[in-house]
Protein backbone atom coordinates (compact mmCIF):
# COMPACT_ATOMS: atom_id res chain seq x y z
CA UNK A 1 0.00 0.00 0.00
CA UNK A 2 2.85 2.06 0.53
CA UNK A 3 3.29 3.51 -3.35
CA UNK A 4 -0.64 3.80 -3.34
CA UNK A 5 -0.81 5.97 -0.24
CA UNK A 6 2.46 7.95 -1.38
CA UNK A 7 0.37 8.51 -4.93
CA UNK A 8 -2.91 9.73 -3.34
CA UNK A 9 -0.78 12.27 -0.57
CA UNK A 10 0.66 13.96 -4.13
CA UNK A 11 -2.50 14.29 -5.72
CA UNK A 12 -2.97 18.25 -5.81
CA UNK A 13 -5.77 20.27 -6.73
CA UNK A 14 -5.46 22.47 -10.29
CA UNK A 15 -4.10 25.87 -9.67
CA UNK A 16 -7.12 28.19 -10.59
CA UNK A 17 -4.97 30.64 -11.46
CA UNK A 18 -3.11 29.10 -14.34
CA UNK A 19 -6.94 29.12 -16.25
CA UNK A 20 -7.25 32.34 -15.45
CA UNK A 21 -3.82 33.09 -17.18
CA UNK A 22 -4.54 30.44 -20.22
CA UNK A 23 -8.45 32.27 -20.26
CA UNK A 24 -6.89 35.73 -20.85
CA UNK A 25 -4.29 34.37 -23.53
CA UNK A 26 -7.51 32.84 -25.46
CA UNK A 27 -8.97 35.62 -25.37
CA UNK A 28 -6.51 37.55 -26.78
CA UNK A 29 -6.57 35.87 -29.99
CA UNK A 30 -7.95 36.64 -33.71
CA UNK A 31 -11.67 34.89 -32.75
CA UNK A 32 -14.57 35.99 -30.68
CA UNK A 33 -14.43 35.18 -27.25
CA UNK A 34 -14.60 31.25 -26.86
CA UNK A 35 -15.85 30.86 -30.47
CA UNK A 36 -13.57 27.45 -30.64
CA UNK A 37 -15.60 26.38 -28.09
CA UNK A 38 -14.06 22.52 -26.49
CA UNK A 39 -10.91 23.49 -28.19
CA UNK A 40 -10.42 26.42 -25.53
CA UNK A 41 -11.05 24.31 -23.00
CA UNK A 42 -8.91 21.71 -23.50
CA UNK A 43 -6.20 23.99 -23.63
CA UNK A 44 -7.36 25.81 -20.59
CA UNK A 45 -7.10 22.53 -18.92
CA UNK A 46 -3.44 21.40 -20.51
CA UNK A 47 -2.00 24.66 -18.78
CA UNK A 48 -3.47 24.18 -15.93
CA UNK A 49 -2.39 20.28 -15.30
CA UNK A 50 0.60 21.08 -16.12
CA UNK A 51 1.10 24.10 -14.73
CA UNK A 52 2.77 25.78 -17.43
CA UNK A 53 1.57 28.43 -20.09
CA UNK A 54 3.61 27.16 -22.97
CA UNK A 55 2.38 23.18 -22.83
CA UNK A 56 4.06 20.54 -24.43
CA UNK A 57 2.30 17.20 -25.54
CA UNK A 58 5.19 15.98 -27.75
CA UNK A 59 5.18 12.56 -26.64
CA UNK A 60 2.31 10.59 -25.99
CA UNK A 61 1.22 7.07 -24.85
CA UNK A 62 -1.96 5.06 -24.69
CA UNK A 63 -1.38 2.02 -21.96
CA UNK A 64 -3.46 -1.22 -22.97
CA UNK A 65 -3.96 -3.62 -20.09
CA UNK A 66 -4.86 -7.39 -20.77
CA UNK A 67 -6.69 -9.34 -18.50
CA UNK A 68 -9.07 -12.47 -18.60
CA UNK A 69 -12.39 -12.57 -16.38
CA UNK A 70 -13.49 -15.99 -14.46
CA UNK A 71 -17.08 -14.35 -14.66
CA UNK A 72 -17.03 -15.64 -18.62
CA UNK A 73 -18.06 -19.14 -17.11
CA UNK A 74 -21.33 -17.42 -16.94
CA UNK A 75 -21.79 -17.02 -20.59
CA UNK A 76 -21.88 -13.28 -20.08
CA UNK A 77 -19.90 -12.43 -23.68
CA UNK A 78 -20.16 -13.38 -27.23
CA UNK A 79 -16.36 -14.64 -27.04
CA UNK A 80 -14.66 -17.54 -25.58
CA UNK A 81 -11.69 -16.08 -23.14
CA UNK A 82 -9.00 -18.33 -25.71
CA UNK A 83 -9.89 -15.12 -27.58
CA UNK A 84 -7.91 -12.41 -25.27
CA UNK A 85 -4.36 -14.06 -25.75
CA UNK A 86 -4.85 -13.80 -29.52
CA UNK A 87 -5.61 -10.10 -29.24
CA UNK A 88 -2.61 -9.47 -27.36
CA UNK A 89 -0.47 -11.32 -30.24
CA UNK A 90 -2.49 -9.14 -32.48
CA UNK A 91 -1.54 -5.82 -30.46
CA UNK A 92 2.08 -7.16 -30.42
CA UNK A 93 2.06 -7.23 -33.98
CA UNK A 94 0.78 -3.90 -34.64
CA UNK A 95 -2.68 -5.29 -36.31
CA UNK A 96 -5.26 -3.81 -33.59
CA UNK A 97 -7.45 -0.86 -33.89
CA UNK A 98 -5.57 1.24 -31.21
CA UNK A 99 -2.43 0.49 -33.01
CA UNK A 100 -4.01 2.23 -36.82
CA UNK A 101 -5.24 5.01 -34.32
CA UNK A 102 -2.26 5.29 -32.62
CA UNK A 103 -0.09 6.05 -34.95
CA UNK A 104 -2.73 8.58 -36.37
CA UNK A 105 -2.78 10.53 -33.10
CA UNK A 106 1.19 9.97 -33.11
CA UNK A 107 1.17 7.79 -29.64
CA UNK A 108 2.97 5.07 -29.03
CA UNK A 109 1.30 1.90 -27.36
CA UNK A 110 2.25 -0.24 -24.46
CA UNK A 111 0.99 -3.29 -24.45
CA UNK A 112 0.84 -4.75 -20.84
CA UNK A 113 -0.22 -8.04 -19.35
CA UNK A 114 -1.89 -7.62 -16.04
CA UNK A 115 -4.03 -10.75 -15.46
CA UNK A 116 -4.33 -12.94 -18.85
CA UNK A 117 -5.10 -16.74 -18.00
CA UNK A 118 -1.86 -17.42 -20.40
CA UNK A 119 1.29 -17.81 -20.41
CA UNK A 120 3.00 -15.74 -23.11
CA UNK A 121 6.64 -16.63 -22.31
CA UNK A 122 9.41 -14.51 -24.01
CA UNK A 123 7.52 -12.06 -26.01
CA UNK A 124 8.96 -9.15 -27.87
CA UNK A 125 6.62 -6.04 -27.04
CA UNK A 126 4.53 -7.27 -24.44
CA UNK A 127 5.08 -5.71 -20.71
CA UNK A 128 4.55 -8.81 -18.41
CA UNK A 129 3.38 -7.72 -14.40
CA UNK A 130 0.79 -10.26 -14.34
CA UNK A 131 -1.07 -9.88 -11.12
CA UNK A 132 -2.97 -12.68 -11.41
CA UNK A 133 -4.06 -15.33 -13.99
CA UNK A 134 -7.41 -14.31 -14.64
CA UNK A 135 -9.81 -13.56 -12.00
CA UNK A 136 -11.88 -15.23 -10.43
CA UNK A 137 -15.89 -16.17 -10.79
CA UNK A 138 -17.29 -13.62 -9.14
CA UNK A 139 -20.89 -15.03 -9.02
CA UNK A 140 -19.37 -17.30 -6.94
CA UNK A 141 -17.01 -15.61 -4.64
CA UNK A 142 -14.71 -12.40 -5.04
CA UNK A 143 -12.76 -11.69 -8.38
CA UNK A 144 -9.25 -10.94 -6.28
CA UNK A 145 -7.79 -11.04 -2.80
CA UNK A 146 -8.12 -6.93 -1.43
CA UNK A 147 -3.88 -7.48 -2.03
CA UNK A 148 -4.09 -8.60 -5.14
CA UNK A 149 -6.45 -5.63 -6.63
CA UNK A 150 -4.25 -3.25 -4.59
CA UNK A 151 -0.95 -5.02 -6.64
CA UNK A 152 -3.13 -4.10 -9.68
CA UNK A 153 -3.75 0.11 -9.00
CA UNK A 154 0.19 -0.14 -8.05
CA UNK A 155 1.13 -2.06 -11.04
CA UNK A 156 -0.53 1.11 -12.95
CA UNK A 157 1.40 3.49 -10.63
CA UNK A 158 4.32 1.95 -11.11
CA UNK A 159 3.99 2.33 -15.02
CA UNK A 160 2.93 5.89 -14.14
CA UNK A 161 5.77 6.99 -12.63
CA UNK A 162 8.27 5.07 -14.91
CA UNK A 163 6.53 7.27 -17.76
CA UNK A 164 6.80 10.09 -16.16
CA UNK A 165 10.38 9.91 -15.72
CA UNK A 166 10.54 9.54 -19.55
CA UNK A 167 9.32 12.44 -20.58
CA UNK A 168 6.08 11.30 -21.98
CA UNK A 169 3.14 14.40 -21.66
CA UNK A 170 -0.15 12.69 -21.75
CA UNK A 171 -1.62 9.43 -21.05
CA UNK A 172 -4.06 6.81 -22.35
CA UNK A 173 -5.67 3.95 -20.98
CA UNK A 174 -7.22 1.00 -22.89
CA UNK A 175 -7.88 -2.73 -22.25
CA UNK A 176 -8.29 -5.89 -23.72
CA UNK A 177 -9.92 -8.78 -22.29
CA UNK A 178 -12.61 -10.60 -22.96
CA UNK A 179 -16.06 -10.48 -20.43
CA UNK A 180 -14.90 -7.07 -18.83
CA UNK A 181 -17.87 -5.36 -19.46
CA UNK A 182 -19.54 -7.81 -16.97
CA UNK A 183 -17.42 -6.33 -13.80
CA UNK A 184 -17.43 -2.94 -15.14
CA UNK A 185 -21.08 -3.38 -14.60
CA UNK A 186 -20.97 -4.25 -11.58
CA UNK A 187 -18.61 -1.20 -10.34
CA UNK A 188 -20.89 0.96 -12.21
CA UNK A 189 -23.72 -0.40 -10.08
CA UNK A 190 -22.36 -0.21 -6.92
CA UNK A 191 -20.35 3.09 -6.88
CA UNK A 192 -23.43 5.11 -8.41
CA UNK A 193 -26.27 3.36 -6.88
CA UNK A 194 -28.12 2.65 -10.01
CA UNK A 195 -30.06 -0.81 -10.87
CA UNK A 196 -27.56 -3.34 -12.76
CA UNK A 197 -30.19 -3.07 -15.45
CA UNK A 198 -29.14 0.38 -16.29
CA UNK A 199 -25.57 0.18 -16.23
CA UNK A 200 -25.62 -3.12 -18.20
CA UNK A 201 -24.86 -3.41 -22.22
CA UNK A 202 -24.51 -6.18 -24.21
CA UNK A 203 -20.38 -5.99 -24.48
CA UNK A 204 -19.16 -8.03 -27.58
CA UNK A 205 -23.11 -8.32 -28.78
CA UNK A 206 -24.89 -10.74 -27.18
CA UNK A 207 -28.23 -11.89 -27.31
CA UNK A 208 -31.31 -10.76 -25.49
CA UNK A 209 -31.40 -13.84 -23.67
CA UNK A 210 -27.49 -13.80 -22.83
CA UNK A 211 -28.42 -9.76 -22.04
CA UNK A 212 -30.84 -11.11 -19.22
CA UNK A 213 -28.34 -13.18 -18.26
CA UNK A 214 -25.75 -10.89 -17.85
CA UNK A 215 -27.50 -9.07 -15.51
CA UNK A 216 -28.83 -11.67 -13.56
CA UNK A 217 -25.23 -13.15 -12.95
CA UNK A 218 -24.22 -9.46 -11.79
CA UNK A 219 -26.85 -9.33 -8.96
CA UNK A 220 -25.82 -12.65 -7.74
CA UNK A 221 -22.25 -11.40 -7.75
CA UNK A 222 -23.09 -8.35 -5.70
CA UNK A 223 -25.30 -10.09 -3.47
CA UNK A 224 -22.54 -12.86 -2.72
CA UNK A 225 -19.53 -10.63 -2.25
CA UNK A 226 -21.40 -7.64 -0.76
CA UNK A 227 -19.15 -5.22 -1.79
CA UNK A 228 -18.45 -1.77 0.27
CA UNK A 229 -19.47 1.15 -1.49
CA UNK A 230 -17.72 3.48 0.64
CA UNK A 231 -14.39 1.00 0.41
CA UNK A 232 -13.26 1.64 -3.72
CA UNK A 233 -10.45 -1.56 -2.69
CA UNK A 234 -12.94 -3.59 -2.05
CA UNK A 235 -15.32 -3.25 -4.95
CA UNK A 236 -11.95 -3.59 -6.97
CA UNK A 237 -11.43 -6.61 -5.44
CA UNK A 238 -14.96 -8.28 -5.52
CA UNK A 239 -16.35 -7.57 -9.12
CA UNK A 240 -13.85 -6.17 -10.85
CA UNK A 241 -10.75 -6.78 -12.57
CA UNK A 242 -7.30 -7.15 -13.03
CA UNK A 243 -6.84 -4.44 -15.93
CA UNK A 244 -9.48 -2.12 -14.22
CA UNK A 245 -7.46 -2.39 -11.11
CA UNK A 246 -4.34 -1.04 -13.43
CA UNK A 247 -5.90 1.56 -15.52
CA UNK A 248 -7.34 3.37 -11.84
CA UNK A 249 -3.30 2.97 -11.45
CA UNK A 250 -2.46 5.18 -14.77
CA UNK A 251 -4.84 7.68 -13.31
CA UNK A 252 -3.52 7.75 -9.71
CA UNK A 253 -0.26 8.43 -10.83
CA UNK A 254 -1.13 10.49 -14.04
CA UNK A 255 -2.86 12.95 -11.68
CA UNK A 256 0.48 12.63 -9.35
CA UNK A 257 2.78 13.52 -11.93
CA UNK A 258 0.30 16.67 -13.27
CA UNK A 259 0.18 14.21 -16.13
CA UNK A 260 -3.18 14.89 -17.92
CA UNK A 261 -4.86 11.36 -18.80
CA UNK A 262 -7.20 10.43 -21.92
CA UNK A 263 -9.52 7.61 -20.60
CA UNK A 264 -11.03 5.66 -23.37
CA UNK A 265 -14.62 4.21 -22.64
CA UNK A 266 -16.66 1.80 -20.60
CA UNK A 267 -14.04 -0.33 -18.78
CA UNK A 268 -11.51 2.73 -18.55
CA UNK A 269 -14.10 4.56 -16.78
CA UNK A 270 -14.84 2.02 -14.28
CA UNK A 271 -10.76 2.25 -13.68
CA UNK A 272 -11.09 5.80 -13.26
CA UNK A 273 -14.21 5.30 -11.29
CA UNK A 274 -12.17 3.68 -8.74
CA UNK A 275 -9.57 6.02 -9.07
CA UNK A 276 -11.65 9.17 -8.74
CA UNK A 277 -13.56 7.16 -5.45
CA UNK A 278 -9.95 6.87 -3.89
CA UNK A 279 -9.32 10.60 -4.43
CA UNK A 280 -11.87 12.50 -5.94
CA UNK A 281 -9.49 15.35 -6.93
CA UNK A 282 -8.02 12.98 -10.10
CA UNK A 283 -11.28 14.75 -11.42
CA UNK A 284 -9.25 17.72 -12.87
CA UNK A 285 -6.75 15.78 -14.47
CA UNK A 286 -9.12 13.27 -16.70
CA UNK A 287 -10.21 13.61 -19.99
CA UNK A 288 -12.92 11.41 -21.13
CA UNK A 289 -12.41 10.46 -24.97
CA UNK A 290 -15.69 9.46 -25.98
CA UNK A 291 -18.92 8.55 -24.88
CA UNK A 292 -19.66 4.92 -25.31
CA UNK A 293 -22.90 3.25 -27.16
CA UNK A 294 -22.35 0.52 -23.62
CA UNK A 295 -25.40 1.40 -21.01
CA UNK A 296 -23.30 2.00 -18.37
CA UNK A 297 -20.34 4.30 -19.47
CA UNK A 298 -23.08 8.22 -19.36
CA UNK A 299 -23.27 6.82 -15.66
CA UNK A 300 -20.52 6.25 -14.49
CA UNK A 301 -19.12 9.92 -16.36
CA UNK A 302 -21.63 11.57 -14.93
CA UNK A 303 -20.75 10.35 -11.28
CA UNK A 304 -17.33 11.46 -11.99
CA UNK A 305 -18.76 14.92 -13.42
CA UNK A 306 -16.68 14.31 -17.27
CA UNK A 307 -18.26 14.97 -20.29
CA UNK A 308 -16.90 12.97 -23.25
CA UNK A 309 -14.39 15.05 -25.94
CA UNK A 310 -16.54 12.40 -28.58
CA UNK A 311 -19.36 11.12 -29.48
CA UNK A 312 -18.97 8.38 -32.03
CA UNK A 313 -20.43 5.30 -31.15
CA UNK A 314 -17.36 3.59 -30.44
CA UNK A 315 -17.32 0.27 -28.07
CA UNK A 316 -14.28 -1.67 -29.00
CA UNK A 317 -11.71 -0.34 -26.42
CA UNK A 318 -8.12 -1.00 -26.63
CA UNK A 319 -7.58 2.87 -25.97
CA UNK A 320 -9.11 3.56 -29.29
CA UNK A 321 -10.87 6.57 -28.34
CA UNK A 322 -8.26 7.69 -26.45
CA UNK A 323 -5.93 8.11 -29.57
CA UNK A 324 -8.59 9.99 -31.36
CA UNK A 325 -9.25 12.14 -28.10
CA UNK A 326 -5.64 12.94 -27.82
CA UNK A 327 -5.68 14.61 -31.64
CA UNK A 328 -8.70 17.13 -30.39
CA UNK A 329 -7.02 17.83 -27.26
CA UNK A 330 -3.82 18.60 -29.29
CA UNK A 331 -5.33 20.73 -31.58
CA UNK A 332 -6.71 22.84 -28.60
CA UNK A 333 -3.19 23.31 -27.45
CA UNK A 334 -2.13 24.36 -31.25
CA UNK A 335 -4.75 26.69 -31.27
CA UNK A 336 -3.61 28.10 -27.78
CA UNK A 337 0.43 28.54 -29.26
CA UNK A 338 -0.39 29.28 -33.25
CA UNK A 339 -3.22 31.37 -33.33
CA UNK A 340 -1.77 35.19 -33.95
CA UNK A 341 -3.38 37.55 -31.35
CA UNK A 342 -5.32 40.49 -32.29
CA UNK A 343 -1.88 42.97 -32.12
CA UNK A 344 0.17 40.33 -33.65
CA UNK A 345 -2.16 40.28 -36.69
CA UNK A 346 -2.87 43.97 -37.06
CA UNK A 347 -6.80 43.29 -36.26
CA UNK A 348 -8.87 45.93 -34.16
CA UNK A 349 -10.08 43.07 -30.97
CA UNK A 350 -13.30 45.59 -31.39
CA UNK A 351 -14.00 44.88 -34.54
CA UNK A 352 -13.91 41.37 -34.20
CA UNK A 353 -15.89 41.56 -30.76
Amino acid sequence: MDLLNNALSKIKPVNQEFYATAQKHLDNLTKPPGSLGKLEEFARRLVAITENTNPIIDKKIVFTFAGDHGITEEGVSAYPKEVTPQMVFNLIRGGAGINVLARHAGADVLVIDIGVAYDFGELEGLVKMKVVKGTMNFAKGPAMTREEAVKCIETGLELANGYARKGYRIFGTGDMGIGNTTPSSAIAAVLTGKPVSSVTGRGTGITDDSLKRKIAVIKQGIEINRPDKDDPIDVLSKVGGAEIGGIAGIVLGGAANRIPVVIDGFISTAGALIAYCLEPKVKDYIFAAHNSAEAGHKVMLDKIGLKPVLDLDLRLGEGTGAALAMLMIEAGIRIYKEMATFGEAGVSDEIIN
